[in-house]
């Protein structure tokens, strides 16, 4: 049976990169500055395990920083962990 190209997960974004133009001279730089799968912002349980699991619990909040995701706070419970992440996006429009 041959090899067929599927879609991801329809809960994720899409994993294709914005095209780089090839004669900025800093293009292959920022290409490894994007955050991994373009998102800016992510929330982790605090104490580890799966995010879906346990959502009254404390989520720990993180920003890409061009380097690597670094801690920026922490937020009570899944809700509002996934309201501070929705917050960038209203803010500034839809992510793209």
């Amino acid at each position: 049976m041959a090899k067929h190209r599927r879609p991801g997960p329809p809960n994720q974004p899409s994993r294709a990169a914005p095209r780089i133009d090839a004669d900025a001279p800093l293009a292959a730089y920022d290409k490894r500055r994007r955050p991994p799968m373009d998102i800016p912002r992510r929330h982790r349980p605090a104490h580890g395990g799966a995010s879906h699991l346990r959502p009254g619990e404390a989520r720990v909040l993180e920003e890409w920083n061009g380097f690597a995701y670094e801690p920026v706070g922490t937020a009570p419970n899944l809700a509002a962990a996934q309201a501070w992440m929705n917050q960038l996006q209203t803010d500034n429009g839809p992510a793209a």
